[in-house]
């Protein structure tokens, strides 16, 4: 049996021309599967594959502590 993931993206709007370099900083963090960065109403996309809710919140939390991150929204599955 294969194990399950908590899969989530975080869409978040950042301070203008962070975009690049939060995006390679959020890369770096355990849980993180892929920091793009977007053109909309969104400026970076972060996809998130954890094994837990706890461990989920534990990265998002990271994420938002970036003093870059205006707002964030974020989309969970499993």
């Amino acid at each position: 049996m294969s194990k399950r993931f908590v899969k989530a993206y975080v869409l978040a709007v950042v301070k203008r021309g962070s975009e690049h370099d939060l995006a390679k900083r959020i890369q770096e963090i355990k849980g993180v599967t892929e920091a793009l960065v977007t053109y909309g109403m969104w400026d970076l996309i972060v996809r998130i594959e954890t094994e837990s809710l706890v461990k989920l919140d534990e990265i998002i939390s990271n994420i938002r502590r970036f003093p870059e991150i205006e707002h964030t929204n974020t989309l969970i599955g499993t």
